[in-house]
């Protein structure tokens, strides 16, 4: 006799494990399709139990499914459990795993991740234990981590979702809204260059004028040493030496008092 012949017309909980023992053996369409319909409420239960409002859903959903069908096939009936019990473990796995590696906004390293639900378990422990919030040295000491470690995964784990720049909010008692794009600044470089010439100005009143036409010439004119020497009708030796003075009042200006030019 096939298996079709020996497969029950209609799954209850008295032949269940009769349509497992089917599907492991020759895994139909049918047999599958019957089992994934009779198991989709516990499957669904568990991804909405996970999916914490953020339009996960379906996506835990597919993975829970995913988790079923290894259930399924994995399944050992003389371990006297029952497939309840063997399923949820691993479809949860299943739904951690996706929510682990595949949910967060932003890319955050693996451990940060993995400590994350062991700082919440702790937190939740030790708040119980001392009916207080626990401090974060009492954190890294119950998980046996550094408290940067704890420091660094409660800051990681603000980057778990992260908002859209085209999400719109409320401005005013009015009810005009803006996006999170419209509030984001963007760098004006005149403000840098405005403080960069200032600071500039203040800088260069500490020279001679002779000093300033050396720099002018051989640093806004480009001119070569030599050519600035002919223009000033002086040496070109006279000109490296003022240029090295001036660079250097310079350097001491700017660095003794870069304060005082805002």
């Amino acid at each position: 006799m096939d298996s079709k012949q020996r497969q029950p017309t209609k799954i209850d909980e008295n032949n269940i494990y009769q349509w497992i023992e089917e599907f492991q053996q020759e895994p139909t369409d049918e047999i599958q399709t019957q089992l994934i319909m009779h198991y989709d409420p516990l499957v669904q239960s568990l991804a909405r139990k996970f999916s914490r409002s953020q339009g996960h859903d379906d996506d835990l959903y597919q993975v829970g499914m995913i988790g079923l069908l290894a259930a399924l096939r994995r399944f050992d009936p003389s371990f006297n459990r029952s497939f309840e019990s063997f399923a949820v473990p691993t479809i949860v796995g299943e739904i951690k795993r996706f929510i682990r590696d595949k949910t967060w906004s932003v890319h955050v390293p693996r451990r940060i991740k993995e400590l994350g639900p062991k700082i919440k378990k702790a937190v939740e422990d030790l708040t119980t234990e001392h009916q207080r919030s626990p401090q974060v040295s009492e954190i890294a000491a119950y998980l046996n981590v550094s408290e940067e470690e704890v420091l660094e995964t409660m800051e990681m784990g603000k980057s778990y979702q992260a908002l859209s720049v085209d999400r719109s909010i409320e401005a005013d008692a009015e009810g005009s809204e803006v996006t999170l794009l419209d509030l984001v600044g963007s760098d004006e470089q005149g403000y840098e260059q405005t403080d960069q010439r200032l600071l500039l100005d203040k800088a260069f009143a500490v020279l001679s004028n002779r000093e300033k036409e050396i720099l002018r010439c051989t640093y806004f004119d480009h001119l070569s040493q030599k050519e600035t020497g002919e223009q000033l009708n002086i040496s070109q030796m006279h000109v490296s030496r003022l240029q090295r003075r001036a660079l250097h009042k310079l350097r001491e200006s700017i660095r003794v008092e870069p304060s005082e030019c805002l």
